[in-house]
């Protein structure tokens, strides 16, 4: 795995390559698909946080807004009205880092100031590209993640994901955001409609390495580990550590999981299996 490390808001970094990173999802939305109201409240969002942080995980990732197929919309002022009060409690109480999943600079901004250190554009910097400006301007590490939703996509898995992540990173670039804050994300389940579209990225994963970049997946309790496992979403946490255990070996840095547990120890033995053959081949 390739050393680097991710500059990021408030004079915070993340060596990344050496250990798999676990990055805890805490939805404060009342309909995301798998765990919409259990977090809805500032009290409950910050326990839930802090019990992802005694699993394992050394970030936690803030929404609220549902991005699952035919969420309803919410204003700026709702979304920030939910994340903003737990950004700042967790800020206050957690040397944890801080991420906010958000597509609006507005928020974006907001939420650095709150005590986010990382700005997670699920639409890639392409529906709001004044983000791109937010990052720069806060210093804010940002994930760049692919979509397929609301476009004509290529017929070929990957060459779409290059071809979008592209144009996201000349976003990035014009807008003098550096590439040691730059993550990269395929995006799995946003308008990959099929399991066999999201197992077809899974497998050819490593060729995403050619944009020389760090990448994060999400795969957790999607619809295409239903789809093999026949399990509901709530119950697909172990079928989840199975797809990161995939993808690790392939070189994918930073895991999203709702279930931190299942998947900090199913890493751990990724990355024992990754140092083994590392001490062989210098053997």
């Amino acid at each position: 795995m390739t050393a680097r490390r991710w500059q990021l808001a408030h004079g915070r970094h993340l060596d990344l390559g050496g250990k798999a990173v676990v990055v805890g999802i805490l939805n404060v939305t009342p309909d995301s698909f798998s765990d919409g109201g259990q977090f809805d409240a500032p009290e409950k969002a910050l326990a839930q946080a802090r019990r992802m942080i005694g699993e394992g995980a050394l970030v936690v990732d803030v929404g609220g807004e549902s991005t699952r197929p035919g969420a309803a919309a919410v204003s700026a002022s709702q979304e920030q009205d939910r994340i903003l009060p737990v950004i700042e409690a967790l800020a206050g109480v957690s040397e944890v880092l801080i991420s906010v999943d958000t597509y609006r600079a507005d928020t974006a901004r907001l939420a650095v100031a709150a005590g986010a250190h990382i700005v997670n554009d699920v639409w890639g910097l392409q529906r709001e590209p004044d983000i791109a400006r937010v990052a720069a301007d806060t210093g804010a590490g940002l994930v760049i993640m692919h979509t397929g939703r609301d476009r004509q996509k290529l017929p070929d898995v990957v060459a779409d994901q290059l071809t979008f992540l592209r144009k996201s990173l000349e976003i990035a670039r014009q807008n003098g955001i550096a590439d040691d804050r730059i993550v990269l994300d395929p995006g799995f389940g946003f308008a990959k409609e099929t399991a066999e579209e999201n197992l077809d990225l899974m497998a050819r994963f490593s060729e995403l390495h050619a944009l020389g970049l760090p990448l994060m997946v999400g795969t957790s309790r999607k619809r295409f580990i239903g789809t093999v496992t026949g399990r509901d979403a709530a119950d697909r946490g172990v079928g989840t550590a199975a797809t990161s255990v995939i993808l690790r070996l392939q070189g994918a840095d930073l895991f999203r999981v709702h279930d931190v547990a299942f998947n900090v120890d199913a890493l751990a033995l990724a990355d024992a299996m990754l140092a083994r053959q590392t001490d062989r081949a210098r053997n």
